[in-house]
């Protein structure tokens, strides 16, 4: 019997991780998976904290975790590394940051066999690090359609499997590596959407399915927040230096927000009708954004929300799009 099982390699990129790595490693260890059918390469960026100690630890006691090094500290090195160390058929993403229900493996061979996807994932349930409140409104944001536009994959989807443009992490057949290459290593971020997108374009195809289910730790304070929405933003621009497809439409929404309210702002100063058109798009983001908070408050029954998360939402949309202008100044400086 367990000839026909397939075999599964998962790749853990992580760098100074040690506060979480042992949580997903722990989640791992409790797969129903087969154990012998599966090979877990946790890629190291050459941590300065305890990660690599805590690593040592699981690599000790079981025999399917292995460590490998990441010289060059980045996401797109690791992802490739432990794809060429590994001899899967079946080839799992995965995010130290986070932790995977007990048949999460088993259900992406199920699902990737039935209906013959290339890529398989599931959806994120965002957890707060810490019971602060910030960094509870953080997480709710990134679990609100209003935080996240029409990402299914953070956006509470309970419907049936779904295809899509991409997915949380990612389990892929080999030959989809053999078929468009390895990850882009340019691209220190947006380097799995610009994969799953150059999939797609190959012909290749992304299932969402909703039971798939991780949970993810974002960041915990508002300064760290805004700071990662920034990067985000500059890397869903900067990718177009080195390749040629664009990421999606919703990636670009707060650029094309915050240009229009930067526009019209300094037009309104000269013109009144550019004022009238910048009120005009701040009070629509403002009403939507109290009209989210409101629901979220009613739902979380607890009226701080109601306060707390359009700034919240504020730091998300305006750090994405400033970051996204300043992925642009980077374009043309070359």
């Amino acid at each position: 019997m367990g000839r026909n099982i397939t075999l599964v390699s998962v790749i853990i990129p992580c760098i100074n991780e040690e506060r979480y790595i042992g949580k997903c490693l722990d989640s791992l260890v409790s797969q129903d998976y087969p154990k012998e059918k599966m090979e877990v390469f946790v890629v190291d960026g050459m941590s300065e904290d305890r990660t690599r100690e805590v690593i040592n630890k699981y690599v000790e006691k079981y025999s399917f975790f292995k460590l490998l090094d990441n010289p060059k500290k980045f996401t797109p090195f690791a992802l490739n590394t432990g794809i060429r160390n590994s001899k899967g058929e079946i080839i799992i993403r995965m995010d130290a940051h986070a932790t995977y229900i007990k048949d999460y493996i088993s259900k992406c061979v199920k699902y990737s066999k039935e209906y013959g996807a290339d890529n398989i994932g599931g959806t994120v349930k965002i957890i707060p690090k810490t019971n602060t409140l910030i960094a509870k409104t953080i997480a709710l944001s990134l679990s609100n359609p209003f935080g996240v536009g029409n990402a299914y994959y953070k956006s509470g989807y309970s419907g049936q499997p779904k295809w899509v443009d991409t997915v949380f992490g990612g389990c892929y057949k080999r030959e989809v590596f053999e078929k468009i290459g390895l990850f882009n290593e340019n691209l220190v971020r947006s380097q799995d959407m610009e994969f799953n997108l150059r999939l797609k374009k190959a012909g290749g195809k992304i299932l969402l399915v909703p039971d798939i289910i991780a949970y993810y730790y974002p960041k915990s304070n508002f300064k760290e927040f805004f700071v990662h929405n920034f990067k985000d933003g500059i890397w869903a621009i900067y990718p177009l230096k080195f390749v040629k497809i664009p990421l999606c439409l919703r990636h670009y929404i707060p650029l094309i927000f915050v240009l229009g309210l930067l526009g019209t702002g300094l037009l309104g100063i000269f013109f009144p009708i550019f004022f009238w058109l910048f009120l005009f798009i701040f009070g629509v983001y403002f009403l939507v954004s109290i009209y989210s908070s409101f629901k979220i408050m009613i739902g979380e029954k607890d009226f701080r929300y109601f306060f707390v998360l359009p700034v919240v939402f504020a730091a998300r949309h305006f750090g994405y799009g400033l970051g996204s202008f300043w992925g642009i100044v980077k374009l043309m400086k070359g």
